[in-house]
């Protein structure tokens, strides 16, 4: 067994009240780093109502507990339980604490693994919001290098990088300094690289071409995006690329 397999068999036996007390007490915060394994495992095993109960709670571990198991009702719960799922996942993309962002964009990860059509339709979707943080949910979720085996995946992150790259450069330079357009920027400073490789056939020219900008953000993006291991070696093998 699995310790994520454990948790489940944990959740499982437990009501409403006991699973949400479970959730905090094993969360492992504070600390560096959340723990993941049960996150996972609320996801797998959750029913829908409690699930639904836990989203925005004042408990940022539980809340991104939540928001991550709104994928799998996403992506497999009717229809009218799926819009519900998306709704809430949106608004909790915009949530100012990043635990529970990083729970959406893990929740999309696993709406992608059921419904990669689904997800690419969400994505391009969220990829042009008004908000930037909906926006970094966006590319956050699908930038996932399982997610990319698929090729049209792999090309929606692709689209989805590049609609919310030239958001940013369309904007204001006052705009610029807001924290959530410097949280989309930091995002593309990782979800290129990642798209990139996941198809390196049309991720390379359109890194090219994101490369050619004269944009002091888009600039920013690219040189972060070159430091990552992954890029690196996808440009060293590829010496006519002029991103390089």
């Amino acid at each position: 067994m699995t310790v994520r397999g454990d948790f489940r068999t944990v959740l499982e036996g437990l009501d409403a009240a006991a699973t949400q007390e479970f959730l905090t007490a094993h969360s492992a915060l504070p600390g560096p780093r959340a723990n993941l394994e049960l996150l996972a495992a609320f996801g797998d095993v959750a029913p829908a109502d409690q699930i639904l109960a836990l989203v925005g709670s004042d408990d940022e571990y539980v809340a991104s507990c939540a928001a991550a198991a709104l994928g799998r009702l996403a992506g497999s719960g009717s229809a009218e339980q799926s819009r519900q799922a998306l709704d809430l996942m949106r608004a909790s993309a915009a949530d100012l604490r990043w635990r529970v962002r990083e729970g959406v964009a893990m929740g999309l990860q696993r709406l992608g693994d059921a419904d990669p059509v689904r997800l690419c339709a969400v994505v391009l979707t969220w990829a042009v919001a008004d908000d930037p943080l909906v926006q970094r949910a966006a590319v956050a979720g699908i930038c996932e290098p399982r997610l990319l085996r698929d090729p049209s995946t792999a090309r929606c992150a692709l689209e989805a990088c590049r609609l919310a790259t030239a958001s940013i450069a369309a904007l204001g330079p006052e705009v610029r300094r807001r924290t959530d357009v410097r949280v989309l920027r930091q995002g593309l400073g990782y979800c290129w690289s990642v798209a990139v490789v996941g198809d390196p056939e049309h991720g390379l020219p359109a890194f090219d071409e994101l490369a050619a900008s004269d944009d002091p953000d888009v600039r920013w993006i690219v040189t972060a995006n070159r430091s990552k291991a992954r890029l690196i070696r996808l440009l060293a093998a590829a010496p006519g690329s002029s991103a390089r």
